[in-house]
């Protein structure tokens, strides 16, 4: 399956939205680290800025994204997004992992007060802007299933309920006024932070361990696999045959599937074969966006069988 130019235009649009909308939210965010000292804050402006960084190389890699395959590239520019993405997830991971022991750093030596209302009301802020890009980028996204703008889709989401998070747990020493709890409102900044970054790690994790599969061509996630036997075997069943092997294998937004059939006949329908291929074709394009089909015959040789 290929997708056409304004598929690739309508991606580029959605990429550049994401792209100034973060612009604008890191250096509010850097702004406002500095002024009430906030490490949680920091540590969203630095994830914030790695993934700005980050989007302005990917901005420019969708055009080879597009470009067919080749004898010189036989799976096509495919592999370039996926080490696009392992790098951005291993960055993700360095700095989350970096912003962790730093702040067990600070609480180690005695934590320090912040303006928490001034936080709180920038958190809100935050929640609003990341759920209308998060709803922005989803509408875009219905029609492309763009790997590219999922992870920003996820980025977005994820911001905005820390962000919401965040606000809430910041207005706790307005609302909780016992002594045991002001006793710990040194700590709280930095509490938050290391709550956050474990929960924002599994994430680019995830990410960087589903890159290397794919940079291996490890075939996808069982799950993936189940789907598409699930899709095929029914239309491939009506024929007669033995067995089904197959050979599947993703690289960046693409799959590429290959079925190999042997027959419990000694003649093949070439005609019907591809029937069948096309029919497949059609079943999978219902869930999948850009993918290669192929269904061959598994010839098996006999040794008694003359060359």
């Amino acid at each position: 399956m290929h997708v056409g130019k304004k598929t690739q235009e309508r991606e580029k649009s959605a990429m550049s939205v994401s792209l100034y909308g973060n612009l604008v939210f890191v250096v509010i965010e850097l702004i406002m680290a500095v002024v009430t000292g906030s490490q949680a804050v920091l540590l969203d402006a630095v994830y914030d800025g790695v993934e700005f960084f980050m989007l302005l190389p990917s901005i420019f890699l969708i055009p080879l994204l597009y470009r067919p395959s080749s004898e010189q590239h036989p799976f096509g520019y495919m592999q370039m997004e996926t080490m696009f993405v392992v790098v951005k997830g291993l960055i993700m991971t360095a700095v989350t992992v970096g912003l962790v022991f730093n702040n067990i750093h600070l609480m180690l030596h005695g934590g320090h007060r912040i303006s928490f209302h001034t936080v709180s009301y920038f958190e809100f802020f935050a929640c609003g802007l990341g759920i209308f890009v998060t709803a922005y980028l989803t509408w875009k996204n219905r029609a492309m299933q763009s790997p590219l703008i999922e992870m920003e889709m996820q980025g977005w989401k994820i911001d905005s309920i820390i962000s919401l998070g965040m606000a809430a747990a910041f207005l706790l020493p307005q609302f909780l006024t016992f002594h045991w709890f002001q006793q710990l409102t040194p700590y709280l900044d930095q509490i938050i932070t290391v709550i956050l970054s474990l929960i924002m790690l599994p994430a680019p994790v995830g990410t960087v361990i589903t890159g290397f599969r794919d940079l291996m061509l490890i075939p996808p996630e069982e799950e993936t696999i189940q789907d598409i036997k699930q899709t095929v075997e029914p239309i491939i069943g009506i024929y007669g045959h033995k067995n089904l092997h197959y050979d599947i294998v993703r690289t960046g937004r693409k799959l590429w599937i290959s079925v190999y059939i042997t027959f419990d006949k000694d003649i093949i329908s070439l005609s019907k074969c591809k029937l069948l291929q096309n029919r497949c074709i059609k079943a999978l394009a219902e869930k999948y966006t850009d993918f290669y089909f192929e269904l061959l015959p598994d010839i098996e040789f006999d040794e008694r069988d003359e060359i």
